[in-house]
Formats: C-alpha cells, sequence, structure tokens
C-alpha cells in the first residue's frame, strides 16, 4: 500500500501539521493522565479504520509503559475488568465523540455527566480537544491511505 500523497513530506501540509501539533500539544498538558490520552486515541483510531494512527499510538502507549493486556482490550473496554472508571468514562466519551454522525443527538448527557464526575473543566476541554485532533488525523491517514505498521515510538517529536 503506497499513500496517496507524501503528506509528511509537503512543506504546506508541515504547516497544517505545525497547528494540529501544537494544539495536541497544549492539550497534553492538562493533566490527563498520559495512559488515558493514548487509549482515547487508540479506541477513535480503531472506530475510524485508521490503521497508521491505532499503530502509532498502541506503541506509544507501549513505550509509556501501557501493558499489552489493556491494549488489546480497548475495542472491547466495556467488558474488560482493566480499565478504571474514569477511563471508562474517557473511553465512552471518545465513542460517542467520533461516531457522533451515527447518534442524532451527539454525545448524550449521561456520557458527559459520568466524565464530568472524573475531569475537572481543564481536562474535559483537554479530552474533547484530543478527541477532536486524533479524529482529524485519522481523516487524513484514512483520506491519505497511510500504510501502517513502520511506526517508531518518538518519530514525529
Amino acid at each position: 500500500m503506497e499513500p496517496r500523497l507524501n503528506f509528511f513530506g509537503n512543506p504546506f501540509a508541515g504547516k497544517v501539521l505545525k497547528h494540529i501539533n501544537s494544539a495536541a500539544k497544549v492539550a497534553s498538558e492538562s493533566g490527563v493522565p498520559t495512559a488515558t490520552q493514548e487509549l482515547v486515541k487508540i479506541r477513535a483510531s480503531q472506530i475510524n479504520g485508521c490503521g497508521f494512527c491505532t499503530d502509532m499510538h498502541t506503541k506509544d502507549a507501549t513505550a509509556a509503559g501501557e501493558t499489552q493486556q489493556r491494549l488489546n482490550l480497548v475495542a472491547a473496554w466495556r467488558e474488560a475488568t482493566v480499565f478504571t472508571d474514569a477511563e471508562r468514562a474517557a473511553l465512552e466519551l471518545s465513542e460517542q465523540g467520533t461516531r457522533i454522525a451515527d447518534a442524532a443527538g451527539g454525545v448524550t448527557d449521561e456520557a458527559w455527566a459520568n466524565a464530568a464526575k472524573y475531569y475537572d473543566e481543564d481536562q474535559l476541554i483537554a479530552l474533547l480537544s484530543l478527541i477532536a485532533i486524533i479524529n482529524a488525523y485519522n481523516r487524513i491517514n484514512v483520506i491519505n491511505q497511510q500504510p501502517a505498521g513502520s511506526y517508531q515510538p518518538g518519530q514525529f517529536g
């Protein structure tokens, strides 16, 4: 599989990515645990069928100390006993925020209230931002048919 264009090597795309990455960096410094951030990104990427981002974030999570068992169970998080209630709330928010077109009402009040039990306002803003950003990256990579499998942790800085 070859990408449709060299998005990561294109100077104009680099300008776009610079701004997306700046927003992602701010959101990542919110106090939301790194493990939770990676789980949110992995789940959205799975839903969107983005192999590149799924590869990237599972490898980054592993490099940050995440266990293989938990990574194996992200897609089945509702049935898994290895996630905290706070992580479950973030995963639910990620799913509903990613599947926004599938639900006429978007994210439910129940999912929002559950997340608000575990995260303060800045952290909720960070989670919303991370969900929006990973969905943007998923769309860039899926549209471009960016191949998965070759990412190395820390590759992009």
